[in-house]
């Protein structure tokens, strides 16, 4: 009973009534999750959604429908957060790294194992100052600022980048998992020529960093594309369907004038944003269709600037220019924000006409739902906003 007055879809786009006035600086989510985190210019930590394994960080594991401030890390700043399947890394401007939610496979890099950690806690590690986070379902990475990256969880496939998926027989014929319960860094980054020699790829600085729900792609410093991890669908983009156990080159972005300048992430598929500003997809957005082995250009979008990329559950939402993109298949749940009365799901690229002349700074998705942030620095910003309907759920 205590739910019924929850859990309508919203199919066009709302303001979250309890943000009036807060000046948001990112948003995050994830292609498995459905917790949100939000940081605001000052740098304070908001969360809502599920909370069954305390990833919301409000030292309980209530549910939470609104955003709402992380009351014990009000002294931090907060620059930076993401979110997996059921835990949360939030990044402080000192580089350190606050974790919280499930820990089953020492995904939160506590160097140990524990079902819920409700209370935010220091990862265990004392490296150069963290610059960047990245969760997959049941994994994380950290980059330091000297280009260095780091990876705990769930080595299940290979995504960990240590060259192993962990696997070993326990007692009773079980298959466990050894996990890497405190961050442990990647050593090699490799190619594999045309021929099959497997050849270390040196001096690589890594830029950025993305994960999918069992694999990962980084971006370096001289505009290369790396993946590994689960191979299925392609979303690695070696055109084979093996799993990867050390990150590897994908091969398109190696080119002058053809390098990478962003990299985004959905459960099972990858993107990436050409240097020549062109939208590059591989991998499976659902798996029921087609999959594409190796990069290609997503032709809806060409000419388009890519500003933002989220994915999620199928679903895809891009903030280019001035208009905000998105599409993906039945079913959807609102999160195309296509509005009330119109189609609910598009296979093509359609603009989201309910933002019409609003600018999204920047889009997040989380398992079936999305959010925007969108800039609001002239008057004729603020008057469009006002005229967005406002949500706000009864909390309980």
């Amino acid at each position: 009973a205590a739910y019924r007055n929850l859990g309508q879809n919203l199919w066009g786009p709302h303001r979250y009534g309890c943000l009036t006035g807060v000046q948001v600086r990112t948003v995050a989510s994830g292609p498995c999750a459905a917790h949100s985190i939000l940081i605001t210019t000052e740098g304070k930590i908001w969360s809502w959604g599920r909370n069954e394994k305390g990833q919301l960080g409000h030292g309980d594991i209530k549910r939470v429908d609104a955003p709402k401030p992380v009351e014990s890390l009000k002294e931090e700043v907060f620059v930076y957060a993401s979110c997996g399947r059921n835990h949360t890394l939030a990044l402080t401007e000192n580089g350190s790294v606050f974790a919280f939610g499930e820990n089953k496979m020492g995904q939160l890099g506590l160097g140990n194992k524990t079902d819920a950690v409700s209370s935010p806690a220091q990862i265990l590690y004392n490296g150069q100052p963290i610059t960047k986070v990245a969760c997959g379902a049941e994994f994380s990475m950290i980059m330091d600022c000297k280009g260095n990256l780091y990876s705990f969880g769930c080595p299940e496939y290979g995504q960990l980048g240590h060259n192993s998926d962990g696997k070993y027989i326990a007692r009773a014929q079980r298959i466990e998992y050894d996990c890497e319960l405190i961050p442990r860094r990647i050593a090699i980054f490799i190619e594999k020529t045309k021929d099959g020699q497997i050849l270390p790829v040196p001096n690589v600085v890594v830029r950025d960093i993305a994960c999918g729900a069992n694999h990962s792609l980084v971006l370096d410093s001289q505009k290369r594309v790396f993946s590994w991890g689960f191979g299925g669908y392609g979303r690695l983009g070696h055109s084979e369907q093996k799993d990867e156990m050390v990150p590897r080159l994908v091969k398109l972005f190696d080119f002058p004038g053809r390098g990478a300048s962003q990299i985004y992430s959905g459960a099972t598929c990858s993107f990436a944003v050409s240097e020549m500003g062109g939208l590059f997809f591989w991998g499976a957005t659902n798996t029921s269709r087609d999959s594409t082995m190796y990069p290609k250009t997503v032709q809806d979008l060409c000419g388009w600037k890519v500003r933002s990329l989220a994915c999620g559950k199928s679903s895809i939402i891009v903030a280019a220019d001035e208009s905000t993109i998105s599409w993906g298949p039945s079913p959807t749940f609102g999160e195309l924000g296509y509005g009330d009365n119109k189609a609910k799901s598009s296979t093509t690229a359609q603009e989201v006409k309910t933002l019409d002349s609003i600018y999204s700074d920047q889009v997040a998705m989380g398992y079936s739902h999305t959010l925007i942030v969108a800039r609001d620095e002239t008057e004729q910003d603020k008057e469009k906003l006002k005229k967005l309907p406002e949500y706000n759920p009864r909390t309980l």
